[in-house]
């Protein structure tokens, strides 16, 4: 297909280089016209602007910063609306405020144009090697007709669901892996300041249950589907553990916030038990 793609920043640079890689023509666009050197080299062509891009190609992705950008590209005098015609699709593969993407797609549909939010995940490497998962959010009958396309991004596209259903995706995740990041570094700052070797440390913990188990198991084995019996755990245990790793973070002068927090839920779960 004719591909437009706007944004060749850290991740966009390597997305659209393996659209062209899938055989696919395109006509990019970025805020720095150097950027596009490579992409323009192996066969690309350049367009001025959004408007100028949406006009060229039958289907657009755009990788931009954030809500800003993707406002002002979309919409802008010289965005995509005002050069798409009605039938044409419009990706969005920035991590975005669902609230926009949804205002964005109503603004396009009454144009006819198709508007779909598609945030990616798998950092620069994955998306220099294809090793992207691709969380859609819009029409799923055009999520099918283009998977194709998407497949030339990432090997991991999946339809979520209704317009910014993917964008919610996104932020749920992120927001996850930088409050597990924060726990995990604030309990092995405890665990190596209490004597144990930071390898070491982190080889005995990957082979526990909870090293052994991807992150987002558990929800789908008991929480989603409101399966609590018969139980996995003990409340009372759970808040000894604690307890524990707490009085020894004050012990080396740690002060682990993420084990007062689980302390803190242990305890609440502790009573909304006891009062059922």
């Amino acid at each position: 297909m004719k591909v437009g793609f706007i944004g060749l920043g850290t991740m966009g640079r390597h997305m659209a280089s393996n659209l062209m890689k899938g055989g696919h023509e395109l006509v990019v666009n970025d805020v720095r016209r150097e950027a596009a050197a490579p992409h323009l080299k192996a066969g690309a062509t350049w367009a001025d602007t959004p408007r100028a891009v949406a006009a060229a190609t039958e289907v657009v992705f755009t990788s931009l910063p954030g809500p800003v950008e993707v406002e002002a590209v979309a919409l802008g005098e010289q965005g995509l609306l005002s050069g798409m015609a009605a039938g044409k699709v419009y990706f969005d593969l920035s991590t975005n405020s669902p609230a926009l993407v949804r205002r964005i797609h109503e603004v396009f549909k009454q144009k006819g144009v198709h508007m779909l939010d598609a945030p990616v995940s798998g950092g620069p490497r994955g998306a220099e090697s294809g090793r992207l998962a691709l969380w859609v959010g819009g029409g799923e009958d055009l999520f099918k007709r283009l998977k194709p396309v998407l497949d030339a991004i990432g090997d991991q596209a999946y339809y979520v669901g209704p317009i910014g259903a993917g964008s919610v995706a996104k932020l749920v995740h992120n927001c996850a892996g930088y409050v597990i990041q924060t726990a995990l570094a604030e309990v092995f700052t405890m665990g190596v300041k209490a004597g144990v070797e930071p390898i070491a440390l982190w080889k005995a913990v990957r082979q526990g249950a909870g090293g052994r188990r991807r992150t987002f198991d558990g929800l789908a084995d008991q929480f989603l589907p409101a399966k609590f019996e018969p139980p996995s755990f003990a409340l009372r245990l759970a808040h000894k553990d604690v307890t524990l790793a707490t009085a020894l973070g004050r012990e080396h002068k740690v002060g682990p916030s993420a084990t007062r927090a689980w302390r803190c839920c242990c305890r609440r779960s502790a009573r909304a038990s006891r009062s059922r």
